[in-house]
């Protein structure tokens, strides 16, 4: 329990001194104490005959007694002081810890078949279902997307036990809500835990914002209302030919920060406090930008990266080819500089290119979606390894009217992930 006896080296010896080789083969130490660990690693070494060492376990959650925390690596994977001890006392040294801390360079996926389709109604002729968001709470997948047709966009909503189900669900179109009729599309929902409420994020011109107790009510939401009183200087002075679009909201501890972007190479970012929130975003700054307006086009993710101090930034690009695609970025802060993760054609975060179709290929456009979350709060925190994304893709020879394209929801699901 508390690590090896003092005379543990001596009793090795004793055991090697009868001609035999021995090894350490069931190694675990409650509470994982780095010393306890170096001192049985120093004590194999020094036994000539000593040939080896067994953990019994990788990671604490895989342990018989888990209660006791008694392994090298913590439940999720990470590496613990014992790590480090033990790798000392091995004679290695540890690598500087690289810039994305656990996420890996490069990426792989494997995409569903086409899971949502539009449902039109009396009512509602619908040629697409596009720019996703999801959140997983109470059992339940609670999607929201934007429905398109020639003669515009509005919301829809629609909830799920798994995603076999999720062609079937019924749709709710929230232009029968207080939401209203008019120009919606682009939802991120959100709980924002210090309100206890779920928050609506979309974009009409304005980036809008409604409100409900329940998620699963969708008659709750409340009318939109503006973040902004109009659109922030840096960004008249910008945006240029291009549009003002795909509102995203994220809170740390202590400030919730509004990202959008402009189809036009850059990407904003406006900072309120979290208990301000939804009130007083200012300080509105060019958070990211390309001389290529096509590389950094739209579509912002930001996420929380699970048991780790990084941030996730995706932003969909348009390819060569003319596909979309994602581009990837980390950061330790919200405010900080990202640095590149998989951020080119040649190696994407996800593009057709990385993304295998066991299914049949019924796109070649990785476009708008939404990464499936470890929680469901403010904090948007997703797992640092076995990944889930939502999207947007669409027939290869569809053609014609941007909003009468006929967009479709799949989902894909990481294929070289380190857990």
């Amino acid at each position: 329990t508390s690590g090896p006896p003092a005379s543990f080296q001596n009793t090795l010896a004793n055991f090697a001194a009868l001609g035999v080789d021995v090894q350490i083969t069931e190694l675990d130490i409650a509470q994982a104490p780095a010393t306890a660990y170096a001192n049985t690693v120093k004590a194999c070494k020094n036994v000539a005959r000593c040939t080896g060492i067994t953990v019994w376990g990788i990671r604490d959650s895989d342990s018989w007694r888990s209660g006791e925390n008694p392994l090298l690596f913590d439940g999720a994977g990470n590496k613990k002081a014992a790590y480090g001890a033990v790798l000392s006392a091995l004679g290695g040294t540890a690598a500087a810890p690289g810039p994305h801390k656990g996420l890996p360079s490069s990426f792989g996926w494997s995409s569903s078949k086409q899971l949502i389709a539009p449902k039109s109604d009396a009512t509602h002729d619908i040629a697409g279902i596009k720019d996703p968001s999801v959140v997983r709470y109470k059992g339940k997948y609670h999607v929201f997307a934007s429905v398109a047709s020639a003669s515009g966009y509005n919301l829809v909503y629609l909830s799920f036990k798994d995603w076999s189900q999720a062609g079937s669900a019924t749709h709710h179109y929230l232009d029968r809500t207080a939401i209203g009729s008019g120009y919606r599309a682009a939802p991120q929902v959100f709980y924002f835990a210090p309100q206890k409420l779920w928050y609506l994020v979309y974009q009409t011109g304005n980036a809008s914002y409604s409100t409900n107790k329940d998620i699963s009510d969708p008659d709750g939401w409340s009318a939109p209302r503006d973040f902004y009183p109009d659109m922030p200087d840096i960004i008249k002075q910008n945006i240029g030919n291009g549009y003002w679009v795909d509102m995203w909201v994220i809170c740390d501890r202590a400030n919730c920060y509004l990202f959008s972007s402009d189809d036009n190479g850059h990407l904003y970012r406006s900072q309120t406090t979290v208990r301000q929130f939804p009130n007083g975003f200012t300080n509105t700054v060019i958070a990211a930008q390309d001389s290529d307006r096509y590389a950094l086009f739209e579509a912002s993710n930001i996420y929380k990266v699970k048991g780790s101090d990084r941030y996730l930034m995706l932003v969909e690009a348009i390819g060569s080819d003319g596909r979309r695609y994602f581009r990837s970025w980390t950061s330790p802060s919200l405010t900080g500089s990202w640095s590149p993760l998989a951020d080119s054609e040649s190696n994407p975060f996800a593009r057709a290119s990385n993304v295998t179709f066991p299914s049949g290929a019924w796109t070649k456009d990785i476009s708008h979606g939404e990464m499936i979350r470890a929680g469901y709060d403010q904090t948007l925190t997703i797992p640092a390894c076995g990944l889930q994304y939502l999207y947007q893709g669409m027939d290869p020879d569809a053609s014609g009217d941007y909003n009468s394209l006929p967009w479709r929801l799949g989902l894909l699901t990481q294929t070289n992930s380190r857990c």
